[in-house]
């Protein structure tokens, strides 16, 4: 007598775990953004390079060439110590630009009439990990930035300027990622809290006073000369701009210049990392939730 199999209840498969689901997502998200970012990679290269190579030209080519004193007037020694400076100041502030550039501005257009954010957010993981994604993303941009600019800020220089640089690979090496992290985090904040109809804005309020303010162009410690009744304003006002601890961690870890003491870069770096992530996810989750 023949039997009849019974039907394979495919409900009994097993099903991808919470985890394993949100892990591949997350994957998959940073992989777009990456698959992006290749196929731009000349315009990335472009807009990475043009503002640190013209900072560096105009300040230590031409200025020289035209006799025009840079560095206080201490004529060589003076110059290459601004050199030195100033090689340190453009590597964070480009970190810093590639942070706002890659997170802020792209999340403009998601949020804005592109509407991209949308397909993201209805990936299977949390709403906060598709931020972090974001962060992680503009990361390894910041990564990749400085990896290009440090050479052409170090090799660009007029004749007769030695740019004195004493690497130190350890700080160089934690600076570089906590830095990339924090600057993206930045953007995120940004990116969700101002209308994409006001993006243009934030770069006259908020980007320039920050690249202005945070120590680019001259160490923090020389700041003390700047006094109201023997009180330093300036050099205390401007600790709480962020870019100022990144200029001065890379003069630390790329010259003998005087700088910020470590034991306040690293936790003040560290401090505005879990800071501005945790904005910027508040934000991100009211601005998809909205």
């Amino acid at each position: 007598m023949a039997t009849i199999a019974s039907p394979v209840n495919r409900s009994a498969r097993p099903t991808r775990s919470p985890g394993a689901a949100s892990r591949i997502a997350f994957g998959a998200l940073l992989l777009r953004d990456l698959t992006v970012l290749r196929k731009n990679l000349g315009i990335f290269v472009a807009r990475t390079i043009i503002q640190p190579f013209l900072l560096v030209f105009v300040f230590l080519y031409v200025f020289p060439k035209i006799g025009q004193g840079i560095g206080g007037g201490s004529g060589l020694a003076g110059e290459s110590a601004f050199a030195a400076v100033l090689v340190s100041g453009v590597v964070g502030l480009s970190i810093m630009f590639q942070g706002i550039q890659a997170v802020a501005l792209p999340l403009a257009n998601e949020f804005g009439y592109t509407k991209e954010i949308e397909d993201r957010v209805l990936a299977p993981l949390p709403v906060s990990l598709v931020a972090i994604g974001k962060v992680l993303a503009g990361a390894i941009q910041g990564l990749i930035a400085a990896a290009i600019v440090f050479p052409i800020a170090y090799a660009i220089h007029a004749k007769g300027i030695q740019v004195h640089l004493d690497v130190h690979w350890a700080l160089l090496v934690t600076l570089i990622p906590l830095c990339s992290i924090m600057t993206s985090s930045l953007g995120l904040m940004l990116g969700t809290r101002i209308q994409p109809r006001n993006i243009g804005m934030m770069f006259g309020f908020i980007v320039l006073p920050i690249t202005f303010l945070g120590g680019t162009y001259y160490p923090w410690t020389t700041l003390s000369a700047v006094k109201v009744g023997g009180f330093p304003w300036l050099q205390a006002l401007v600790c709480i701009n962020p870019l100022i601890y990144v200029t001065e961690g890379f003069r630390a870890a790329l010259t003998t210049q005087s700088h910020m003491p470590l034991y306040v870069i690293y936790p003040v770096l560290i401090a505005f990392c879990a800071l501005l992530l945790w904005l910027g996810v508040r934000g991100f989750y009211k601005r998809v939730l909205s």
